[in-house]
């Protein structure tokens, strides 16, 4: 194993070594049956000296797919793998009972040597895309979120990039993995008030990132929000070094308009996938004002989920919370695509 790699990405890893002229194949699984050890979509590179960094199966088919891939790179023919995780075996990796995978190992820029410094460079702006692979002959195509793709292909790469989650499809005849690349979603909070002590922690066991945004260093303490990422800041100072994007939900719950405002224009000048912010009807119909006065336009302000949550009746901060997540969670798989750049 490369000594130097750590636990870095395994496709940064790819283009590094790339870079230096060595030989690189990829490992990348592409359907799990069973308590398989990896998911769709995990990889594992590796170099014509055998180095490799990454995995496909916590461990047990490591070596077969290693020695594989050595080969692959000598012949240039990508090849699709199989292997069962036996009941003795699964132990070993963290398995109650035994699985099985598909691993679809091909050689890196047998086609294109660019391909994946583009699907490194969007991912490292956060930008969606998608990586396409023809199964029977080993081609590959960049797709990026936005990007038009015609017929029942497009169809199936739109649901792959709303979802998030790599998958095989069978279009017309032929047999595709759709291996996707969305930028971890995060939720800001702004407001480091009671809803926000219950909000944070549910967020993040759903998988959110989450940072929160306060200038009232009374309220934003670490005693307070133990473990989260606390900025004391004015909102415009604290987005100003780690801007908004599409991939962010906000959270406006401070009730006072000094604060939320300028986070609220913030979000829908950047896209975010969620908007919303704490108050009532009456509360939110000042807001409005406010926003058509600071030269925000009726249509963005329309995006503003106010009263914030779901309508489930909730009343204490903890169902509050649990309200504004259902309701974050729906905004992100109910997106609309980021038009291409």
């Amino acid at each position: 194993m490369d000594e130097n790699a750590g636990n870095l990405d395994p496709l940064r890893i790819a283009e590094r070594w790339m870079g230096e002229g060595r030989d690189v194949a990829i490992a990348t699984v592409i359907e799990t049956w069973g308590s398989a050890p990896r998911p769709v979509g995990s990889h594992l590179v590796i170099d014509s000296d055998g180095n490799f960094q990454g995995s496909v199966s916590g461990g047990c088919v490591e070596g077969a797919v290693v020695s594989e891939a050595t080969d692959i790179i000598e012949n240039g023919e990508p090849r699709i793998l199989e292997f069962g995780v036996a009941n003795e075996t699964a132990w070993q990796v963290g398995l109650s009972c035994g699985g099985r995978i598909r691993v679809y190992v091909e050689r890196l820029g047998k086609v294109d040597p660019h391909l994946l410094k583009q699907l490194n460079a969007e991912r490292d702006t956060r930008r969606a895309a998608l990586l396409l692979t023809d199964l029977a002959d080993g081609s590959d195509r960049l797709i990026k979120e936005g990007d038009p793709v015609a017929g029942p292909l497009g169809e199936a790469v739109a649901a792959a990039l709303r979802t998030g989650k790599s998958t095989t499809a069978e279009v017309e005849g032929r047999s595709y993995f759709l291996n996707v690349h969305v930028p971890p979603a995060r939720l800001v909070i702004i407001g480091a008030v009671h809803i926000s002590q219950a909000l944070a922690p549910m967020a993040t066991l759903a998988g959110f990132d989450v940072r929160i945004i306060d200038p009232r260093t009374a309220f934003a303490t670490q005693e307070r929000f133990n473990g989260v990422d606390l900025v004391a800041e004015w909102p415009d100072e604290a987005l100003a070094t780690r801007p908004l994007d599409a991939y962010t939900g906000l959270a406006a719950v401070t009730h006072d308009p000094k604060i939320d405002d300028d986070a609220l224009r913030a979000a829908l000048a950047a896209g975010c996938f969620y908007v919303g912010a704490l108050g009532s009807r009456k509360t939110h119909a000042k807001r409005v004002d406010r926003l058509l006065g600071a030269g925000v336009e009726q249509a963005a302000i329309d995006r503003i989920a106010a009263p914030i949550g779901l309508d489930i009746g909730a009343s204490s901060p903890s169902e509050i919370a649990v309200s504004i997540l259902a309701e974050l969670i729906s905004g992100l798989r109910k997106r609309q695509p980021v038009a291409a750049a």
